[in-house]
């Protein structure tokens, strides 16, 4: 959906605002943008327009944007403009799936990144433990959907993840909802209650399969994985979603591409 040049919604910039111009014009592209106005896929406005409302040059509003696109919040496509950030399968897989083949194990594996097959083994309701409501930054006790998920990559169970999530926060999911969804979790959340998962935090560590991941993985009880606790955040460095991803690494690699900022 493409929207006027006429921006109501974006302000012209006041005259000596907190810090440097760009990003004060990155704060307010996003202010519209956390607040609806443009939702996940719009087009924005010209560079012209939307420089012109907020009363800064091209090199100024082409600045934020970088940083905006840097932050996953837009997406500039060549020749066709810059639209607000929507999850796909190949953003899933290009900034938060992290598992891969280890070639010296799985030559034949190894020819492609792949998404991988999750099926849905466990959907129930509980209250927050210490852990959960430390991640979410909700009350001990409050309510919370805990979800269960395995992941397999070639046909071969690699991944049992464990995900909480606040119940206040998606009110009226449901596991049928949430198994029928046609594309990812963050797709979900998108699209059903406007929460745009940025980035995620993430810890490892080593640990061994508990029952649970034994029977969800079909691996023995006591074998060596590796643990990733996540918390997904959304604007305002909100936490939306706390997961533990308990790996397989018989065969199997966490890989993480490492960049200068």
């Amino acid at each position: 959906m493409e929207h006027s040049a006429a921006e109501p919604d974006l302000r012209r910039l006041p005259a000596g605002g907190a810090g440097p111009l760009y990003r004060q014009v990155r704060r307010e592209l996003q202010r519209v943008i956390e607040g609806g106005r443009y939702a996940p896929g719009d087009t924005l406005p010209n560079e012209g327009a939307i420089a012109r409302t907020l009363g800064v040059s091209i090199g100024t509003l082409r600045r934020a944007v970088d940083e905006l696109v840097h932050g996953h919040v837009l997406v500039r496509q060549q020749g066709r403009g810059t639209f607000v950030a929507l999850h796909s399968i190949d953003r899933f897989l290009f900034q938060f799936f992290h598992v891969e083949p280890r070639a010296p194990c799985a030559p034949e594996l190894a020819s492609a990144r792949e998404y991988p097959t999750v099926e849905c083994v466990a959907f129930g309701r509980g209250k927050a433990d210490e852990s959960d409501a430390a991640a979410l930054q909700i009350r001990l006790g409050d309510p919370v959907l805990q979800i269960d998920n395995r992941l397999s990559l070639a046909g071969r169970p690699v991944v049992h993840d464990r995900l909480v999530l606040s119940a206040l926060t998606f009110r009226g999911l449901t596991e049928r909802r949430f198994v029928e969804r046609p594309g990812t979790v963050y797709a979900l959340f998108q699209t059903d209650y406007g929460i745009t998962v940025l980035r995620a935090r993430e810890r490892a560590r080593a640990t061994s399969a508990s029952r649970n991941t034994a029977r969800v993985l079909g691996v023995a009880v006591g074998l060596p994985v590796l643990e990733v606790h996540r918390v997904a955040l959304t604007f305002g460095e909100r936490p939306v979603e706390y997961r533990v991803s308990t790996i397989d690494t018989t065969i199997h690699d966490y890989v993480s591409l490492l960049s200068r900022s």
